[in-house]
């Protein structure tokens, strides 16, 4: 698969949020450090709605969660557990408080760094999951805001998705847990949870 190519453009991510959450299934999330690349095609995503009880924004905004509020195509990255960073790409129109939670990577470039950062010889545990995929590409604190439109972190078209997108419950959460805002890529062996 080529990664090389423009970044997905402004006006994708200044959409519908669970649009855009199931068409950034098949794209290619690159980060370029001084390590060197890691990439791979997203195969689950997650959406986070402003009305919505899970959504960091649900209340309004705060200074953890002013990226949210746009404007869209930037990187909101947040730590839970007091551990673990959560990369997610900001949409919808500027003062919204939208998002969607990258869950998932097939590995695709950078497998050696990929393996060290992880520390397991799995591909398909590398970034089966929103934490395991930060510490994977090494994306943190740093890149809480950037730009994914230019830069070192991006995200280029994919092509055509022969699989079947899934659309489910989200999981990891409590509150809205109920909402069918998780999607996945039906064959993908990278997905968290099936």
């Amino acid at each position: 698969m080529k990664l090389a190519g423009r970044p997905l453009p402004a006006k994708f991510y200044a959409r519908d949020t669970i649009t855009v959450a199931r068409e950034l299934l098949g794209t290619l999330l690159i980060h370029d450090t001084p390590e060197g690349r890691t990439a791979g095609r997203i195969v689950e995503t997650e959406a986070y709605l402003r009305d919505d009880p899970a959504c960091h924004a649900a209340r309004g905004m705060t200074p953890r969660n002013t990226i949210m509020f746009g404007p869209s195509g930037r990187a909101y990255v947040y730590l839970i557990y007091g551990m673990y960073w959560c990369f997610n790409v900001v949409t919808a129109s500027k003062g919204v408080g939208e998002a969607v939670l990258i869950r998932a990577l097939e590995p695709l470039e950078g497998a050696e760094l990929m393996s060290r950062r992880r520390g397991r010889a799995e591909p398909k545990s590398w970034c089966s999951g929103p934490g395991k995929l930060a510490l994977a590409l090494n994306i943190g604190k740093a890149q809480n805001g950037v730009s994914l439109l230019r830069g070192p972190l991006r995200i280029l078209p994919g092509g055509p998705v022969p699989e079947r997108v899934h659309v489910t419950t989200r999981i990891g959460i409590q509150a809205g847990a109920e909402l069918p805002l998780r999607f996945y890529l039906e064959g993908s062996l990278c997905v968290s949870r099936k």
